[in-house]
């Protein structure tokens, strides 16, 4: 298997109001996707645009359908090095694991994938959450339901390499520990609420959210990973 080849990341910088660009050492990578259409560099145009503040990833995967990024195209928004808030953790949330709060947006780096999440079925159909029919070809469906979803966008197979291969480079730059556990990835984990070093996703810290799903083809990807 290649290596991430870093020439081909496309580059969307924000501006400096928009993350912080404090250097913190990274120790964590959380997994997200975004909710949203396939175009990473629409969301990173949206973030430029919003009124929401630091709100940024450092990298959004584009997915297939996009007119203006190709299936699986990696885009980045700030040095890996920098951070903006992309968890969403609330004081409460620690004080119910009983650990200590601290800022994890700023030791951990954010990826999203671009993926519209959560599906339903209504007769014979796919919607997702904002009512947009989502055709076949394009839907997962799980053996057992996630947070009480049966089907989900598919992740296409472009976006899942590109993101095996981002993981590996982030992980070997900060050395951080890849070794996947699946409850650690689909559950609120306290080694996540803690800092401790690892691969996480937005499960991780808050049971509101589904990114990333337990899409099979991407836990065999993440198994592969493991150093």
């Amino acid at each position: 298997m290649s290596e991430l080849d870093v020439s081909k990341i496309k580059q969307v910088k924000l501006k400096p109001t928009q993350y912080f660009e404090e250097e913190v050492p990274k120790t964590q990578i959380y997994l997200h996707h975004t909710a949203g259409n396939a175009s990473g560099v629409n969301v990173a145009q949206d973030w430029a645009n919003d009124d929401r503040g630091r709100i940024a990833t450092a990298f959004v995967i584009s997915g297939p359908g996009a007119t203006n990024s190709a299936d699986g195209e990696i885009i980045q928004c700030f040095s890996s090095r920098h951070w903006g808030y992309h968890l969403g953790v609330k004081t409460d949330v620690f004080s119910a694991y009983n650990v200590p709060y601290r800022v994890l947006d700023k030791t951990s780096v954010g990826i999203e994938t671009c993926n519209w999440g959560q599906l339903t079925l209504k007769n014979g159909k796919y919607y997702n959450y904002v009512n947009k029919e989502v055709r076949p070809e394009f839907v997962t469906e799980l053996t057992e339901p996630f947070k009480g979803f049966k089907y989900y966008h598919k992740y296409s197979d472009a976006q899942i390499e590109s993101l095996r291969k981002l993981i590996i480079y982030l992980g070997k730059t900060y050395k951080i520990n890849l070794k996947f556990d699946y409850d650690q990835m689909f559950k609120v984990s306290t080694k996540a609420l803690k800092g401790e070093n690892g691969m996480y996703s937005h499960n991780s810290v808050r049971k509101d959210k589904v990114d990333v799903y337990p899409c099979p083809r991407l836990i065999a990807m993440l198994k592969s990973i493991q150093v």
